[in-house]
């Protein structure tokens, strides 16, 4: 009995780590996987037209067979300790990967204090990931919700040792990384193809894209004023204001990649902000209540608003930065939160401009859906 006793315990543990999984049926691979063919494919990633250069880690190139497991993973519940929530959690395709909450639940209930972002053109960040900038990489970014505890309370320890007895991942992983025993399953493998999916989230086909990137149709009146607005065109002839829009989300990602107080709290002193943002991540004052400026791209998808999703509607965001009774007298507010006096036809058309960077299209790419 001494000797069964180890090969029990295994087939016990898979039969429990897989209580969740589609494929539980499918003969359990472990220990040896060099028979397994590995032929890495290179996933041709194209820039969209006016996007700029994705950079790829050199250690981490974008395979056909790396993305497909991240995809699994993205959406697998087996990354959380009680096998209910996946990433794909808190980051909904249809919601182009947010999740509608002002705060985020993980497994146990518990909320966290800032709302999800969406993962749109992740890729093409060069400044800090998260709201605050905390991680410099997506491969570190996937490494931190497994073991938060207010998001998937587990640790990755236990989703190696689950991994290594599943009846899929370990082929999967030999294919994607070319390993040769599931004991070379690691955490960091399981990270690299997270970020390799990641990478594919890109959305370049909204009617913004079509029209001013790629010329192809026209905006009708309104989207053309809002755009004019946003873009500060009027000093080309069309006299309308400058909605002060780009300082912060300029194109073709519809972001700056920078960090900003946007003018949301009224505080006497840089140390007075509920959630100190930027300023935490550096130990800078000066960097207190400071957030990342997030795109604007599938804008309308992704309520509700702002780091702490106080605002529900877009008409309230439009509405906040127009009028200067909101914006805070703090030394570090961004010189560009100025009260801009659009009246409500004005408003209208901002919004309406901000509707053609809707992205169907990326949202019902069956590339990127749960492949379970």
């Amino acid at each position: 009995m001494t000797k069964k006793t180890p090969l029990l315990l295994l087939i016990l543990f898979f039969i429990i780590s897989c209580g969740s999984d589609d494929d539980c049926n499918t003969t359990m691979t472990t220990g040896d996987l060099s028979s397994i063919p590995y032929n890495p494919t290179s996933y041709d990633l194209v820039n969209p037209v006016g996007f700029p250069s994705m950079l790829i880690p050199a250690d981490n190139p974008l395979t056909v067979d790396g993305i497909e497991l991240g995809r699994h993973l993205f959406y697998d519940p087996i990354l959380s300790a009680d096998s209910t929530m996946s990433c794909s959690s808190c980051h909904f395709p249809s919601l182009s990967f947010t999740d509608n909450n002002k705060f985020s639940a993980g497994i146990d209930g518990v909320e966290g204090t800032r709302s999800s972002m969406s993962l749109i053109n992740i890729g093409y960040v060069e400044k800090g990931l998260f709201w605050d900038g905390r991680v410099n990489t997506l491969e570190e970014q996937a490494l931190l919700p497994v073991e938060d505890p207010i998001e998937l309370h587990n640790t990755w320890t236990a989703v190696v040792a689950k991994f290594k007895v599943h009846p899929t991942y370990p082929t999967m992983f030999r294919k994607a990384f070319g390993i040769n025993d599931t004991e070379e399953i690691t955490n960091e493998l399981a990270v690299k193809a997270i970020a390799q999916f990641e990478r594919i989230l890109i959305s370049s086909d909204s009617k913004f894209d079509k029209v001013h990137l790629r010329e192809e149709g026209l905006f009708n009146s309104s989207e053309e004023r809002g755009f004019d607005m946003f873009f500060d065109k009027g000093s080309q002839g069309s006299g309308l204001p400058d909605a002060e829009c780009a300082h912060c989300h300029n194109e073709p990602l519809m972001t700056t990649d920078e960090y900003f107080n946007n003018g949301l709290d009224s505080v006497s002193s840089l140390l007075e902000f509920a959630d100190l943002g930027r300023g935490l991540v550096l130990q800078d004052t000066f960097e207190n209540g400071k957030f990342r400026a997030p795109s604007l791209r599938n804008i309308a998808l992704t309520a509700p608003y702002m780091h702490d999703g106080r605002f529900e509607t877009l008409e309230e965001v439009i509405n906040f930065y127009n009028e200067s009774s909101n914006h805070t007298n703090g030394s570090n507010v961004d010189v560009n939160i100025l009260p801009l006096n659009l009246n409500q036809s004005q408003k209208e058309d901002i919004l309406n401009f901000l509707h053609t960077l809707t992205d169907s299209v990326f949202t019902n790419n069956p590339a990127i859906q749960n492949p379970f």
